[in-house]
């Protein structure tokens, strides 16, 4: 079951609207079962079953159907994946949800051999900790490394400052007019973002625009966090698998503070080259650093 839960912390959520039900989802499944964790964005259901539960309810929701439960794993793997990739139901497959006092029911419809397919997967509330695990530490990890990101984007453009400074003191003009900028002022940067980006930016809504532009990072953090808890596995590390992942995410907290995320391609953002820290650099290298870039924009 480890490698269930493993596998789902490592999946990225998809974003799914069954009737007037917008939810969030992500699954993990093996030939040894599957993990699946729903929220709507007010609370999180999750279920993880192995092949007996899976015999178990296929008798009873399949009488017509004789299959081993890998073959049924297999189908519902074929009918989620698409659904979780935003792409259109395979099929004459129906999902629809129901609340049952605090469970959330995710019913299947479909065809298995051309006979009728039916499947309800029964999520219950999450515990505290796979909330923590899935939703509170991977989002803060994310804040940390888009701070990270930030501040290395803000070393760049003083950078660039410089170096259009240095041009200009040499006697350069600009060829195009419409290409001159003021130079960077973090402060007055942040406090206009604060007043007129900030609202929008905060909108949360169904969700979407996290699952739209944001899982490429969360992936990234997530992967950072087992790799954490691996390393304590194999140093033989006594702490229980819980405490092990708590400690990872406090590790990968702590290291967002110093650097990125060590997969820069899976940040949001334009691709940036190495900065050079300007401490290391006498004034007249570091403007060098760049020049070749700008000259055009020079006469």
């Amino acid at each position: 079951m480890e490698e269930l839960e493993h596998g789902l912390l490592l999946q990225s959520w998809a974003w799914l609207q069954l009737a007037e039900n917008s939810l969030l989802a992500k699954a993990y499944i093996t030939r040894q079962g599957y993990a699946l964790l729903v929220s709507d964005l007010q609370q999180v259901w999750h279920e993880q079953v192995d092949t007996s539960v899976i015999s178990q309810r296929a008798k009873e929701l399949n009488k017509r159907l004789t299959a081993p439960p890998e073959a049924f794993l297999c189908h519902l793997d074929d009918l989620l994946r698409p659904l979780l990739k935003g792409a259109s139901c395979p099929g004459t497959a129906t999902f629809s949800c129901d609340r049952v006092a605090e469970a959330l029911i995710l019913r299947v419809r479909s065809e298995l051999s051309g006979l009728p397919f039916y499947w309800n997967f029964h999520c219950i509330l999450a515990s505290p900790l796979l909330v923590s695990q899935h939703l509170i530490r991977p989002l803060i990890g994310m804040s940390l490394a888009l701070q990270c990101q930030v501040r290395d984007l803000t070393t760049l453009l003083h950078m660039k400052d410089l170096e259009i400074q240095d041009y200009q003191e040499s006697g350069a003009t600009l060829s195009r007019d419409r290409l001159k900028t003021e130079p960077f002022e973090e402060n007055s940067f942040l406090k206009r973002f604060m007043v007129e980006k900030l609202p929008e930016a905060c909108s949360v809504g169904d969700g979407r625009p996290f699952v739209t532009n944001l899982q490429s990072l969360y992936v990234a953090v997530t992967r950072q966090v087992i790799q954490v808890e691996q390393k304590h596995d194999d140093a033989g590390d006594p702490q229980t698998s819980s405490s092990a992942f708590s400690q990872g995410t406090d590790n990968l907290l702590l290291n967002q503070l110093e650097e990125p995320v060590s997969s820069t391609s899976s940040l949001p953002g334009p691709e940036t080259e190495p900065t050079v820290s300007s401490g290391s650099m006498q004034r007249p290298q570091l403007l060098k650093v760049k020049r070749k870039k700008l000259r055009g924009l020079f006469s």
